[in-house]
């Protein structure tokens, strides 16, 4: 305990006096508080498993070597918000509803889903892993994670931008871009100053930075590794201050999706596919989300069943069942997926392709996602096989100490291999 300066001067004035009195002995110390270890989700956009290396991430790296790691294969779509959403609910996407960065239901006709939308009609059919945590007296923060901002369960036209019924985590931030990965550890440790009464014992932290330079740039320019750096420095940092502030913590670092190198010789025009006024195109890129114009179903369908290059089209009903996609209303007519490395595009490009891409195929190499785990709860130095991301849910709900979903895609048994 650091003693006030005022203490300290009229220590040294009582020396100076011929007469004193008696003084009363110090009050004792303070009894520092034994803190509980708290849960961190750290979500990393874009992070590939090659990325864990001490020359490109030495925080990380350690944290693997003293807890374990593994190669995660995120669920089909390989997208962000699927991807995301998937890791903080256990249900793949074709269940849970969020099955594109961009989608449409017939329900909400004329309507469009991007990841800007946060009317809990999209988002209330799986349940999120902090209002799990809370209904089972697990205190919860989210800063940043997607559809963390959501009123999750809430209903009808936004009133004010409040939906009647909805729910958040005790605490959350809505996303900010400019908010830095520095300026994000802060927000986490500053809940975590909070006496214990209001402070949380499940915290999400989002950063994105490594997705914006992998688009950028590739996944394996520098620009895209020194990202990896800098979030791997915040991460280090967190943990420096959760030991300065003596809080034990469990931290739990995922990705998304990896990430693909593109070029401006490797785009498939759809144009050229499929005929004019036959299709709209909700979503393009690696994989191409297509609906067929009123009346123009079979002449679509005979055109996309023909043999492409770089490029396979199946009815949302034929979609391969190794991808675990097509049966949710929210799925398109027709999906087209492109070879890995190649993008779907409306029409042929006007300038330069370039960067990375995510989307292909999940079981794709450059498609898997980072994993790595460490604290008091987990083994120490462990590489475990790869696993799918529906994994992580049930992860977290042993660790807060929530009983088994049995509704959920995943269950516990890489919790098991993983935990002490």
């Amino acid at each position: 305990m650091r003693i006030p300066t005022l203490f300290v001067a009229l220590a040294g004035l009582s020396g100076c006096v011929v007469h004193s009195e008696a003084v009363a002995p110090p009050p004792a110390a303070a009894v520092t508080e034994a803190k509980a270890p708290v849960t961190i989700l750290i979500g990393v956009d874009g992070a590939r498993p090659d990325y864990l290396s001490p020359a490109i991430a030495p925080n990380l790296s350690r944290l693997a070597a003293d807890g374990v790691s593994a190669s995660m294969q995120p669920s089909f779509p390989t997208k962000t918000f699927p991807n995301f959403w998937t890791i903080a609910t256990g249900v793949r996407p074709d269940k849970s509803g969020i099955v594109g960065n961009r989608m449409e239901d017939a329900a909400r006709p004329g309507e469009t889903f991007t990841m800007d939308s946060d009317d809990p009609f999209w988002w209330n059919t799986a349940k999120p892993i902090w209002l799990a945590a809370e209904e089972g007296g697990v205190r919860s923060a989210t800063l940043f994670w997607p559809g963390s901002e959501v009123a999750w369960g809430g209903t009808g036209k936004a009133d004010h931008g409040v939906y009647a019924g909805g729910r958040h985590a005790s605490d959350w931030q809505a996303f900010n871009q400019a908010i830095t990965a520095e300026q994000r550890v802060d927000g986490v440790i500053d809940w975590l100053r909070r006496p214990a009464a209001t402070r949380p014992r499940f915290v999400t932290v989002y950063f994105d930075d490594v997705d914006v330079a992998g688009h950028d740039h590739g996944p394996g320019a520098p620009e895209t590794l020194a990202a990896m750096t800098r979030v791997d420095a915040a991460i280090g940092r967190l943990q420096r201050d959760l030991s300065a502030l003596g809080q034990p913590a469990n931290l739990v670092v995922v990705a998304d999706h990896g990430m693909a190198a593109i070029a401006t010789d490797r785009v498939i025009p759809f144009d050229r596919i499929a005929p004019a006024g036959s299709y709209r195109l909700i979503e393009t890129g690696p994989y191409a989300a297509v609906e067929p114009m009123p009346g123009q179903q079979a002449a679509l369908a005979a055109a996309l069943a023909e043999p492409q290059q770089h490029m396979q089209c199946w009815p949302k009903a034929q979609v391969p069942a190794r991808l675990r996609y097509g049966t949710n209303p929210r799925a398109p007519s027709f999906l087209c997926l492109a070879e890995i490395g190649w993008m779907i595009a409306p029409t042929a490009p006007t300038r330069p392709v370039t960067g990375g891409a995510h989307g292909y195929d999940n079981a794709a190499p450059d498609m898997q996602a980072l994993f790595v785990a460490g604290g008091p709860a987990f083994r120490s130095g462990v590489t475990l096989p790869p696993f799918r991301n529906i994994a992580i849910h049930p992860l977290l709900r042993r660790m807060l100490g929530l009983p088994a979903d049995p509704s959920l895609d995943g269950d516990d048994g890489m919790a098991g291999r993983a935990l002490r």
